[in-house]
């Protein structure tokens, strides 16, 4: 497994060594003992989630407020999505920067984004099954974003603006700014 460094502490991309022959291929996809000595800590997650999209649709840019805030392990297994951890720590030197990564279901990389970022995913295939882990449960009242749109954050999404899908809620968040 290779660990790759972002510009964002603590944001980090894991290539995983993938082993193929004539029948396909094998990798392991986690492994807490590997994981840990990876990011420095142990991290114990307590909820998978999986979600199935189609080309367009831009889920984010969530984060849960402490006490509550989620650190998440996240994949695409089929299909491809560009995705994007937002640091929305006011004390921060990287706050508002971010960071973007494909993953495909042909690259198997996998994205650590830590407590303290705003997490977020556009569709770049026909559709996308995206799998991830959290270290806490959803908490509703715990629940924030901000907006993905914002010009201001310089995400380029790939997928024009006129093509993007989101939730009615996401459309309404307010921008970094505002919201941290």
């Amino acid at each position: 497994m290779e660990i790759i460094k972002t510009e964002l502490p603590g944001v980090l991309i894991i290539e995983p060594d993938v082993f193929t022959d004539s029948r396909g291929y094998f990798f392991e996809s986690f492994n807490q003992k590997k994981f840990d000595k990876a990011v420095g800590q142990h991290i114990e997650f307590v909820q998978d989630n999986e979600s199935k999209s189609s080309y367009g649709v831009l889920r984010g840019l969530h984060f849960q407020k402490a006490p509550y805030a989620q650190s998440k392990l996240v994949r695409c297994v089929r299909g491809s999505v560009l995705d994007v951890a937002v640091d929305v720590n006011p004390e921060s030197p990287t706050f508002r920067k971010h960071v973007a990564v494909e993953l495909t279901e042909g690259n198997h990389l996998q994205f650590f984004i830590p407590k303290g970022y705003a997490h977020g995913f556009v569709v770049l295939s026909e559709t996308a099954i995206f799998q991830y882990k959290c270290d806490d449960f959803w908490h509703p009242e715990a629940e924030d974003g901000i907006q993905a749109l914002d010009d201001s954050l310089g995400i380029d999404w790939i997928v024009p603006k006129e093509c993007i899908l989101m939730s009615d809620k996401d459309k309404v968040r307010g921008k970094l700014k505002e919201n941290c």
